[in-house]
């Protein structure tokens, strides 16, 4: 058997690369039957059907360093979280859900703002960088307008399995365009009426970008569901509360209502930021929320 990667799956063909061979494979059933379905990333070994058409069959699945459910892609391993300062501007919510549900997975997060040249003065970048910077996130700020900062965006991706996310419109197909543009990934056009943009990528698919690069480009990497994290749970995403987390309530603090809490005055002292720790309790609502409407319907 060979042994290679899913790089895209469409419609029960998955396309697995061998060297610099690509192959169409079906699964065998007993995936179905164990409730495994392979996914883009997975590492797998295949038997050859027809080796002059390239067809073949995945025989079996390796272990996964991590699995996303949605969008459904296997082994990434950093998350390119990327944002526009303007057209659309920065939703910060959404930013900050990205943030928790890349924690969770366990993947390293790089933030990155685009579109810095529709921000003259530089305002806007600044403060974004220097807010998420101070949490201890790299920010990185980047045109393809002008070319600002694109080659730190290839340095991020090498030897990484990497994915794209953010909101619709924000141009991260432009960015790969622009870092590969053999590629040719199709760019979203911003909706006038709307102020954000349209979907362009139909299913998950793998791209080499030089020997030791890997990208995937996703659809529906725009949101995701807090259904599976407890309300106790969240604060472990917001990384900058761990060293303030000297509370009258200890653990079962959530840092909400409680009195001497030592998040709280962490954010009333400028040492965390407000912005963050409101979003933070949006989100615990939303959990909260949730969890509630699951309890009324058993």
């Amino acid at each position: 058997m060979l042994e290679g990667i899913i790089i895209k799956g469409i419609s029960g063909f998955y396309y697995v690369e061998v060297g610099n061979t690509i192959y169409e494979c079906k699964a065998r059933g007993i995936f179905r039957k164990k409730n495994k379905t392979p996914l883009v990333g997975d590492r797998v070994s295949i038997s050859i059907v027809d080796e002059d058409e390239k067809k073949g069959i995945i025989e079996n699945i390796h272990s996964r360093v991590s699995e996303l459910v949605r969008p459904p892609v296997a082994n990434i391993n950093k998350v390119i979280i990327t944002f526009s300062v303007k057209e659309p501007s920065p939703n910060f919510l959404l930013l900050d859900r990205f943030i928790v549900f890349s924690e969770r997975e366990g993947l390293d997060i790089v933030i990155v703002l685009s579109k810095t040249d529709l921000d003259e003065t530089g305002e806007i970048s600044n403060s974004i960088k220097e807010e998420f910077e101070k949490v201890g996130y790299k920010v990185i700020p980047v045109s393809t307008k002008t070319g600002e900062n694109m080659d730190k965006i290839l340095d991020e991706l090498e030897d990484n399995i990497s994915v794209f996310a953010g909101q619709s419109g924000v141009g991260k197909s432009s960015i790969i365009n622009y870092i590969a543009p053999g590629i040719n990934l199709a760019t979203a056009e911003i909706s006038q009426k709307l102020g954000r943009g349209k979907h362009t990528t139909r299913h998950a698919e793998l791209f080499k970008i030089g020997k030791n690069a890997i990208i995937a480009d996703t659809p529906g990497f725009s949101s995701f569901e807090l259904n599976n994290i407890e309300i106790e749970e969240l604060q472990e995403y917001f990384i900058e509360f761990d060293e303030y987390r000297d509370c009258k309530f200890g653990s079962k603090c959530i840092h909400k209502n409680e009195p001497g809490c030592g998040i709280k005055q962490a954010v009333e002292e400028g040492k965390i930021s407000k912005r963050r720790y409101q979003n933070y309790l949006q989100i615990l609502d939303e959990i909260n929320n949730l969890k509630g409407k699951l309890k009324r319907n058993l």
